[in-house]
């Protein structure tokens, strides 16, 4: 493994080569290991409602989750906070921005559960900003705040699923056929692939981590740009061609949540998983852009919904023109 890693960081064209295939594995692994363990959890009797909130809602933030921890794990903080915040960003300025552009019409939304996510949202990221002025370092026990912060959200939207409407349960049993379809395969097989898809997560986040690196030195740039666009960008196709599938069949509430749910799993989750491996220590120049970027684009993202409660394509047009400026702004001010 140390020879392929000398292997990249001494050619460019490999590195971006390695770059773009890991980004294809590492979808794919993440696929396979989420229907691979909605199957185990068919088997084990595991209630669909958990399967549905815990599983299903970590499902698109399993890329940022896995390459962040190696980052973390391989001493790479800026990198994996990077990559947590760019996601976060890129969530808001393409693919939210291309959900309300391509939908067919005006997605509404819900404006209590709106205010409760709006706040819990905010709340994690200004909290996590908090911790990383503190030193400009976010330690162990942030990291476990952060998780604790994510089971309040988990045990919110348990009991909020709870009260659905009788349309939105009859939407969740009809995904539930098709999990049930898929779990046709035998345990062995369904252990094998988890067990597979694994493995190819940790080798293609593992790539990914190396190969931006070796394109970071390349360029002479901060890895952080590399994390907050690239990598970024890279792990967050998830939410962008759910988000895209999902407003094209009309169902542009489906992207607005998992936008939202993804944004505070990235925080939470993402910083919280990685800093606990460990300890994330930010340059003070990275930390005072990436944050008040993201404070930027999310703020203005959540005003826009609020008003009238519903994103429409102007909308959808201006949080694309954020993120614009947003790498405008980087290119700028670090002279990249």
């Amino acid at each position: 493994m140390e020879i392929i890693h000398t292997s990249i960081s001494n050619n460019i064209l490999l590195a971006w080569g390695t770059l773009i295939v890991a980004f294809a594995i590492l979808a794919k692994s993440a696929d396979l290991f989420v229907e691979s363990a909605v199957m185990l959890a068919e088997r084990f009797k595991i209630p669909k409602l958990v399967i549905g909130i815990v599983l299903v809602s970590i499902a698109t933030s399993l890329p940022e989750l896995t390459v962040s921890l190696v980052a973390a794990l391989r001493g790479k903080p800026e990198m994996a906070i990077g990559n947590a915040v760019g996601s976060v960003i890129c969530n808001e300025g393409i693919a939210l921005a291309l959900a309300g552009i391509i939908s067919f019409s005006a997605i509404a939304v819900e404006p209590k559960l709106f205010r409760l996510t709006a706040l819990f949202l905010i709340t994690s990221q200004v909290l996590t900003f908090l911790f990383v002025l503190n030193g400009y370092t976010i330690y162990r026990w942030e990291g476990a705040v952060l998780l604790t912060l994510l089971a309040m959200y988990i045990v919110f939207f348990y009991s909020k699923q709870k009260k659905m409407s009788q349309r939105e349960t009859a939407g969740i049993e009809e995904r539930e056929k098709m999990i049930e379809t898929k779990s046709g395969k035998s345990l062995g097989i369904s252990l094998l692939i988890f067990v597979a898809a694994l493995i190819g997560i940790i080798l293609s986040s593992e790539s990914v981590v190396t190969s931006s690196t070796a394109i970071a030195h390349w360029m002479k740039i901060p890895q952080s740009f590399i994390a907050l666009t690239i990598i970024a960008l890279g792990t967050s196709l998830p939410e962008i061609s759910t988000s895209i599938v999902a407003a094209r069949r009309g169902h542009g509430e489906i992207a607005l949540g998992n936008i939202l749910g993804s944004d505070i799993l990235n925080i939470c989750l993402v910083i919280g998983v990685s800093a606990v491996a460990n300890p994330l220590t930010l340059g003070r120049n990275e930390a005072l852009f990436m944050f008040p970027s993201m404070f930027v684009i999310v703020g203005a993202m959540l005003i826009m919904l609020k008003s009238g409660y519903k994103l429409t394509r102007k909308k959808g047009f201006a949080l694309l023109a954020l993120y614009g400026v947003y790498i405008i702004s980087f290119v700028v001010i670090f002279r990249v």
